[in-house]
């Protein structure tokens, strides 16, 4: 009888790793704590939930990193991205998605495969046997993020993540904002128009950096040092680092004609992004904040058009803990001092939604190996989950591990290739072209066929 894959944790990583694993053929469990234990992100008791973002990126698979690892995914038959296709947002060139719609049908898929049991409660402790994979992201509840703590004798590493508000549309006046992809991105007129744009002029702007900065910010508990993935950093942070930072960032205003006032150029441009299928939902887009929530109602007013708005969901902040993965886990990421369990997602220092069921779906492969005693070949370092792996399990240097997102810095070199704009497009298709070619041959390695 095939042993059973234990899944700790049933988010992004979690649930790819479980589809993966139950599509081998091997029996899993999902041990997921929600809702029985609650979260400060979380809102429902789903598998899967977008907590910050409802984007997975970029989708261009032959000029971008993560478009890239979009589609080593789907080769791999990935859940993930087969959900997130099918419950897809007009975003030009990204891939955003239905956030309640994707987590239902990710659910849905996995307690109906006859392989996959879903059990609730919280695991509080390290399991001595058996076959594990840890993927409790960035929010491992403290009685286990303890025991991992005590089990591998080094301190957790941690910094913040912040999540951006919620508008509802129909409160967004319309005669002040209008719909516009930057440069008119896209092929259809759906995509061309895929973002709610509210303008500023530099005296409004002005205004909204001093509010910004005045704004009461939540405070950190006593021993806590704020730090911040770069991706993701609170608006007002960014304000910090210099007033006009926010204008050459998420407000930058290039690419966007205000119908309303065609002749007249915006200092600055707040953007918003549909959020769900029907329409009624727009978050604010790079607006992750730690304002405290009666100050985010005030400050985000001052915006043009959302003078009246009504919030789904304020933004807010919360701690994220991963591993130092170079110093503790193996190129199979397994946990060196008990190989029995794997870790993936977020708690390895990957960041990011793909980057995170990514490892989900290699940690899942890996385990499936393991179990059915079936060798697998060496994961090719110059595909992008190769290039992902490699450098959270050795390739960073320990000392100054952050988390980070896939990108095309962590490929090996393709030799030849002049420089400049044009050679960096060449340079960046040959990268992917490449990794195609030994992902698929991994695949058809490992399986005897294509995913």
């Amino acid at each position: 009888m095939t042993q059973t894959l234990h899944i700790i944790g049933g988010g992004m990583a979690g649930s790819e790793a479980a589809w993966q694993a139950a599509q081998a053929g091997v029996p899993v469990v999902i041990h997921e704590m929600r809702p029985q234990v609650g979260t400060f992100a979380h809102q429902t008791g789903n598998l899967a939930e977008m907590v910050c973002s409802n984007s997975f990126r970029s989708d261009d698979d032959e000029q971008n990193a993560v478009g890239l690892l979009h589609w080593e995914m789907r080769a791999a038959g990935g859940l993930i991205m087969e959900m997130a296709d099918a419950h897809q947002l007009p975003a030009g060139g990204a891939l955003a998605v239905d956030r309640e719609a994707f987590a239902t049908g990710v659910t849905e898929r996995l307690r109906a495969h006859p392989l996959v049991t879903v059990e609730t409660g919280e695991i509080t402790a390290l399991p001595k046997d058996g076959h594990w994979i840890i993927a409790t992201g960035p929010l491992t509840s403290s009685a286990l993020g303890q025991a991992i703590q005590a089990e591998t004798g080094a301190d957790a590493l941690a910094f913040f993540d912040a999540i951006a508000p919620i508008v509802y549309a129909d409160s967004i006046d319309m005669s002040k904002a209008w719909m516009q992809s930057r440069y008119d991105k896209g092929e259809t007129e759906e995509e061309q128009k895929a973002y709610l744009n509210c303008p500023m002029d530099r005296d409004q702007y002005e205004g909204f950096i001093d509010a910004l900065l005045a704004a009461d910010k939540t405070e950190f508990h006593e021993g806590e040092t704020a730090g911040y993935f770069d991706g993701c950093l609170p608006i007002e942070v960014m304000a910090e680092r210099g007033r006009e930072t926010l204008r050459h960032g998420p407000m930058k205003p290039v690419g966007l004609t205000n119908p309303h006032q065609p002749d007249v150029k915006a200092y600055a441009v707040v953007q918003l992004r549909r959020d769900n299928a029907l329409g009624t939902l727009y978050n604010i887009v790079g607006f992750q904040t730690k304002m405290k929530y009666g100050a985010q109602a005030d400050v985000f007013k001052r915006i043009p058009g959302l003078e009246g708005a009504r919030f789904a969901r304020l933004g807010g902040i919360h701690r994220n803990t991963f591993l130092n993965s170079p110093t503790l886990l193996d190129n199979q990421m397994r946990l060196k001092s008990k190989p029995h369990i794997r870790f993936a997602g977020q708690i390895t220092g990957v960041e990011g939604y793909v980057e995170s069921a990514a490892m989900g779906l290699l940690a899942a492969r890996f385990a499936v190996a393991d179990i059915t005693g079936h060798s697998l070949p060496d994961l090719p370092q110059d595909t992008a989950m190769g290039a992902l792996v490699h450098h959270i399990t050795g390739g960073a240097e320990a000392k100054t591990f952050q988390p980070m997102n896939v990108n095309f810095g962590l490929f090996r070199p393709v030799d030849g290739l002049k420089g400049g704009r044009r050679g960096r497009t060449d340079r960046y298709k040959a990268y992917t072209d490449r990794a195609k070619a030994a992902w698929q041959d991994w695949l058809m390695a490992g399986t005897g066929r294509p995913a």
